[in-house]
């Protein structure tokens, strides 16, 4: 029997925010002041990502303090200096006779169409870890969320705006949760299999469907797809579950596949899905449990990043569009 619970009920976790709202750009910090075991399963084509190798079950450190993710598209990987700073001044990071060496992997979305020109740096990720000190960040257009779209196939005219979404849930002493930053090239897609948010018709005033969009223009998949890099999804898995590298890394895998359910079409050659996976606790679960835990997890997660988006920078939400009706 499994039961929804806060994201802050996961402990050995701090999740904090910060964003320019009229640059469209944010950054979304999980710290792990004790450490957490990590690793990670990149599925799209097109990833931004930094200190990736850290996370294969052969690399030598066994766990990092902090996940980023950021907007501002590789240039938004500068917020990582701004994480390392702080856990430095709380004395957090892979000891060494120097000192600590905080060890910070992140990912990044494009969302420089939205507002100014503005990139996610160090000074934004370092707010968003003082942020983290209050634990209590909001969904939405809020963080890695702030210039977050789906449904963007067509162009920018049509596509709808998204967010960061976060659930959790809880199965006897077992804790997983997901934080999600959806971006994507597709869809999302409803508990019905009906799109929530994503490509609009050519009007712009109600939903259509990507995947039909694609078989509509099936002969030209090649060059639609080669145009439009500039997507991804992103996110992470919190659990209390006990587990190494190479565990997670399945668990990473088994996360990706609440992607599938939710998103459509997902990994494609113009995403850079990627899904972390940490932990940050030692009660006993197995692999199995903790995947399938984590794949609804992120499932409801990225539903939850398009039902609480507002629209910005002129392009509207799903709210938008029912309010409409």
């Amino acid at each position: 029997m499994i039961q929804e619970i806060s994201l802050q009920a996961i402990q050995g976790v701090r999740i904090g925010n910060a964003e320019n709202t009229r640059g469209g750009t944010g950054c979304t910090v999980l710290l792990f002041p004790h450490g957490a075991v990590c690793s990670v399963d990149i599925r799209g084509g097109a990833p931004a990502s930094r200190e990736t190798a850290l996370l294969d079950p052969v690399a030598t450190a066994e766990t990092v303090h902090a996940v980023l993710l950021s907007g501002g598209s590789a240039f938004g990987l500068a917020a990582a200096d701004g994480v390392m700073r702080y856990l430095q001044e709380q004395g957090v990071g892979f000891a060494t006779r120097c000192g600590p060496v905080p060890l910070v992997v992140g990912s990044c979305i494009f969302d420089l169409p939205c507002g100014d020109i503005v990139y996610p740096d160090a000074a934004m990720g370092y707010a968003a870890c003082r942020h983290s000190e209050e634990n209590a960040p909001q969904e939405g257009n809020y963080g890695a969320g702030t210039g977050a779209s789906v449904g963007k196939i067509a162009g920018v005219s049509r596509m709808m705006k998204a967010g960061l979404g976060m659930f959790a849930v809880q199965s006897g002493a077992l804790q997983v949760g997901a934080v999600m930053v959806v971006n994507a090239l597709g869809d999302v897609l409803s508990e019905k299999n009906t799109v929530l948010a994503g490509l609009r018709t050519p009007d712009g005033g109600a939903l259509a469907s990507t995947q039909q969009y694609v078989w509509e223009h099936m002969e030209a998949v090649s060059t639609i797809f080669t145009g439009t890099v500039e997507n991804t999804t992103i996110g992470a898995v919190i659990t209390n579950g006990g587990g190494t590298k190479t565990q997670m890394k399945k668990v990473a895998a088994m996360a990706s596949n609440g992607l599938v359910r939710a998103v459509s079409p997902v990994n494609t050659t113009a995403d850079g899905d990627s899904i972390y996976a940490a932990s940050v606790g030692k009660v006993p679960a197995s692999v199995d449990e903790m995947g399938i835990l984590a794949s609804y997890a992120v499932t409801c997660a990225v539903r939850r990043a398009v039902r609480c988006a507002t629209g910005a920078y002129g392009i509207p939400a799903r709210r938008d569009l029912i309010k409409n009706k």
